[in-house]
């Protein structure tokens, strides 16, 4: 996934659709939160050997789809708007999580 690509084009969804000027990181951060609720919910009464099987059911797997990308898209513009790169800060947190957890 070319993260940059994917961040001037919901520039460009959004400006298209005037939406900047609400599209503030405070905005989109609980706009991302709503839709990992959405996600959740979609688990909420499942034990937890049915939500391993969860993404058998082509209905609930197009769900799913459809939400996890709602928080991807969310998480995304946050990022763009506060200018962390992405990459960069995942390979960081791998990092800093292997020296806080290491392997036994």
């Amino acid at each position: 996934m070319d993260i940059p690509a994917l961040q001037a084009r919901l520039r460009q969804f959004s400006a298209d659709r005037n939406w900047a000027p609400y599209q503030t990181p405070k905005n989109l951060a609980m706009a991302m939160i709503v839709e990992a609720g959405e996600l959740v919910e979609i688990f909420q009464w499942m034990t937890p050997e049915q939500s391993q099987q969860a993404g058998q059911d082509p209905e609930i797997q197009q769900h799913l789809a459809d939400e996890i990308a709602d928080v991807l898209i969310y998480l995304v513009q946050i990022a763009d708007h506060t200018g962390v790169d992405l990459q960069q800060a995942v390979e960081q947190k791998i990092g800093k999580n292997a020296l806080k957890y290491p392997a036994s």
